[in-house]
């Protein structure tokens, strides 16, 4: 077991997930992650070995036929997934943040229709709050749900839809102005809806459009899309806990607890970087030694090593938070500040350390190099959260004048 990154008081079940989730990584996603990234093909055979482990179902109460285990445990397994293939660790936490909406704010009904079956992973999750013109501005969203009856219509486009096309059950955010008079804050007037659909791409349900894969520079395997709703019927009962004007709330919910995870990829990718460059630095050599032997170069992997130690420990820090029952959302932003920002540093340290074949994409490197800044700007740009950061500092240190 490596030294850095260690978490002190797990339990013994705690310790043998995380054993398993490891060993899992090293022997089924780590030989062939580059080689499945590189043609941007989806990791079936992965998947199928973590919905087998039960990983899935890991924070849904065992009433449901989940795992019950806290944020912590489920934040160090998505840490140990994304040292593995970043990408993977994608898959999951969508469906999680669903998940724990759905726990947390869901109807008694919603809870016995869905959880039993995502705990299962035979219902996949994706949720959906952006658009293609608003970015951050989640308040100023424009897709809309109309009632009719015993149901309500949904218009809009959405986009960033990480398992958009794998997924069978999304969460979407839209506005809903019934029941909420004219200068209503934004936020106070948007419902969460919970929309099934078919896997797959093209209209997978009247009304329900998913284009296809978006193309991007890293992040491959999992797919990314658009959703387009065009009079698309959801009956009533799938609004999230049965009111509406909930959605905001329930959403920032599900992503405070999200940048958690994407602190925990952020410090797995670190960690992997992090033991990509220690093990080349030991077996380059220029001037007649091992370039680990300059000091240049240890310098570097010190450097790395802190960021790595660093970045771990404030995102335990902000999974226990929250599994303690206090407000985590200053912990959990300024997590996934450091280890986004730490991961692309170290990750930019090991690229640096394996010169002119960091470039080349037979080393794994060059993969980590087009992952890393996904986590700058996923569930919140590093801006924004800085942003929550100080507004959060500012209540908690008011001048008492």
């Amino acid at each position: 077991m490596a030294r850095l990154a260690q978490t002190a008081g797990l339990t013994d079940v705690q310790q043998e997930i995380l054993s398993t989730v490891r060993d899992f990584v090293d022997k089924e996603i780590i030989p062939v992650a580059t080689e499945l990234e590189h043609r941007d093909e989806y990791p079936q055979a992965i998947v199928d070995g973590l919905k087998e482990l039960g990983l899935f179902g890991l924070m849904i109460p065992e009433e449901y036929g989940g795992l019950g285990e806290s944020l912590l445990t489920y934040a160090l397994c998505v840490e140990e997934i994304a040292r593995g293939w970043m990408s993977v660790s994608g898959i999951i936490n969508t469906h999680f943040i669903v998940a724990y909406m759905l726990k947390q704010h869901g109807t008694q009904e919603q809870k016995d229709h869905f959880l039993p079956r995502m705990a299962a992973g035979d219902i996949r999750g994706a949720f959906s709050m952006s658009e293609p013109g608003l970015g951050s501005d989640v308040s100023a969203i424009t897709s809309k749900a109309v009632k009719d009856g015993d149901e309500y219509v949904l218009n809009g486009q959405k986009m960033w839809l990480t398992n958009g096309g794998t997924s069978s059950l999304v969460a979407v955010l839209v506005r809903s102005d019934e029941g909420h008079p004219e200068g209503t804050a934004p936020h106070k007037s948007m419902t969460t809806f919970l929309v099934e659909k078919e896997p797959g791409f093209g209209e997978v349900r009247p009304g329900l459009t998913i284009p296809g894969k978006i193309d991007k520079m890293g992040y491959k395997g999992v797919d990314t899309t658009e959703l387009i709703m065009d009079g698309l019927r959801v009956p009533a009962d799938r609004v999230l806990g049965g009111v509406t004007g909930r959605g905001f709330y329930q959403m920032m919910d599900g992503v405070e607890v999200g940048r958690v995870n994407v602190a925990a990829r952020g410090c797995g990718v670190a960690q992997r970087a992090f033991e990509l460059g220690v093990q080349y630095a030991q077996q380059r050599h220029t001037f007649g030694k091992a370039i680990a032997q300059h000091q240049a170069i240890q310098f570097k992997l010190a450097e790395m090593a802190t960021k790595v130690e660093a970045a771990h420990a404030m995102m335990v820090n902000a999974a226990r938070k929250k599994d303690s029952g206090e407000r985590n959302d200053l912990e959990a932003g300024m997590a996934k500040y450091l280890a986004s920002e730490y991961c692309k540093e170290v990750v930019e340290d090991a690229f640096r350390i394996h010169g002119g074949y960091g470039f080349s994409k037979e080393y794994e490197i060059e993969r980590l190099y087009r992952e890393a800044p996904m986590l700058l700007i996923g569930e919140g740009t590093a801006e924004i959260q800085k942003m929550i950061i100080g507004r959060r500092l500012l209540e908690e240190y008011r001048f008492q004048g």
